[in-house]
């Protein structure tokens, strides 16, 4: 992946270069996503970022904003004053396309070019976006749906650690129509503690719950430490979205049963050189640009360990 990121870098940059060799001819592109600082997930969608942003320095400026929460307002906020600053181009994540939308389309309207990334597939076409890059959250929960079908879970529930996050639901309902079952769903806070509680609350009143899909990665160790303490290893099995080296772990150890890999960082490094590209040459990809869902299990874990250790997974 870090060969195919700088080799894509490399030509963009190659090719910026031909075409304007004055620093004041640099497109300025913003990048705003709604994930937390604490987020190991969006760490690594950040290391993409900034790879972009070294890989592009002589043809572009490149700058990654963020709430430093799960926080619409905020992120709202962050975006009207992006687009008020006029970038020549913005990259955005949309979790929630009510509290948005308005804003996102207002870029547009403004003639600022967009691409969304990472959440907001079912929606990106709509608030005028050229194109998304990510996986669509949807498909992704009815392949994790008929995996752990295939594992014979009958009652699954999914853990929700970003309550008010549209792409989770998306995920749950997915997950739902794959695995043939209605599933349960456990709100929790981002608190790993009362992560941990409120599953173990949960699996307590529950007994009959053999299939927890984790909806993001955040959640995904808290929630293997309360099966675990409610002494459910092999009773009931474990699965979550995005990968971490715990994660991958885990699963390499046989705990976690699988895990869905959306590779964040070429989220975070591809709409930037697509931006680009699209800002000097006005082309752009005929389709969104998929970057999941792939599937990690005991079988291929060990191999992307080590990318994930270096901040590329």
């Amino acid at each position: 992946m870090k060969k195919l990121a700088g080799a894509l870098g490399a030509a963009v940059l190659a090719a910026g270069l031909a075409v304007a060799a004055q620093a004041a001819d640099k497109p300025r592109i913003v990048v705003v996503t709604h994930g937390p600082n604490a987020s190991a997930f969006w760490s690594v969608a950040k290391n993409g970022v900034t790879q972009a942003a070294t890989d592009l320095a002589g043809v572009a400026t490149v700058e990654y904003r963020n709430p430093d929460t799960f926080d619409m307002v905020a992120m709202k906020q962050i975006i009207d004053a992006t687009v008020a600053s006029k970038p020549d181009g913005l990259v955005v994540s949309v979790p929630d396309a009510d509290a948005l939308g308005p804003s996102i389309k207002a870029a547009v309207a403004a003639g600022i070019p967009v691409i969304t990334m990472n959440s907001g597939s079912d929606v990106s076409k709509k608030l005028g976006a050229l194109i998304h890059v990510g996986q669509s959250e949807f498909e992704a929960g009815v392949g994790a749906g008929e995996m752990m079908k295939s594992l014979g879970v009958q009652h699954p529930v999914c853990v929700n650690h970003e309550v008010g996050n549209v792409a989770l639901d998306l995920r749950c309902d997915g997950f739902s129509k794959g695995i043939g079952v209605k599933a349960g769903i456990i709100p929790v806070t981002p608190d790993p503690t009362e992560e941990r509680n409120t599953v173990g609350a949960y699996l307590t009143s529950h007994p009959e719950v053999d299939g927890i899909l984790v909806l993001g990665q955040d959640a995904a160790m808290p929630t293997w430490a309360a099966v675990d303490q409610a002494d459910r290893v092999g009773k009931t099995k474990v699965a979550t979205f995005d990968i971490s080296t715990p994660v991958l772990e885990s699963i390499r150890d046989g705990k976690m049963v699988f895990a869905i890999d959306q590779q964040q960082y070429m989220q975070g490094y591809l709409p930037v050189v697509l931006l680009l590209n699209y800002i000097r040459y006005g082309v752009i990809p005929g389709a969104n640009v998929l970057t999941g869902p792939g599937f990690v299990t005991k079988d291929n874990a060990a191999k992307v360990i080590a990318w994930a250790k270096a901040g590329y997974r």
